[in-house]
């Protein structure tokens, strides 16, 4: 049984569909995502980057990015524990380095700007954590990581189907 079948004699409700194909209707803006994103993973630790990844599409209900994300994390030799501990770091500190929890906390900070500006304090421990350059890039992949889960959440993307590469 994979991902996507229900257990024997169970059935699964059906999938959402999307509602528009945003890359094929707008391709010059989906390539410059995928530039962006290159740029944006350039410099970073991708497990690191895998768990910024994870933290920001649980904060904006983005499953078809929890899916992929979530799936590259796991390929690439992440555990299942720190994954699913992820939304609830705060309580499980343990399962995290201290420059992963500056990394998520920063994530969060940008994440939800209705909370207000990133506050300094949290700015302060990336800073403490990551050199100049580093937080630069780190910055870069949270902000990309953002405008993936816009795209995925308004054009319903449907999750299930990733497979990762290799």
């Amino acid at each position: 049984m994979n991902s996507n079948e229900a257990p024997a004699g169970t059935k699964r409700l059906a999938a959402h569909t999307p509602r528009l194909d945003w890359a094929k209707l707008h391709p010059e803006a989906f390539k410059a995502m995928i530039r962006l994103d290159a740029a944006a993973r350039q410099g970073l630790d991708p497990a690191l980057l895998d768990l910024v990844k994870i933290r920001a599409s649980q904060i904006n209900h983005c499953a078809y990015c929890l899916d992929m994300h979530s799936k590259d994390a796991l390929a690439a030799g992440e555990t299942a524990e720190r994954i699913i501990q992820l939304d609830a770091w705060r309580e499980s500190k343990h399962f995290y380095t201290a420059r992963e929890i500056a990394a998520i906390e920063l994530t969060e900070a940008i994440t939800v700007l209705t909370d207000g500006f990133v506050p300094a304090e949290v700015y302060a421990r990336a800073a403490d954590e990551f050199d100049e350059t580093e937080l630069a890039r780190l910055i870069v992949a949270i902000t990309t990581i953002n405008a993936w889960n816009r795209f995925g959440v308004s054009t319903r993307l449907v999750p299930g189907h990733y497979t990762p590469a290799g």
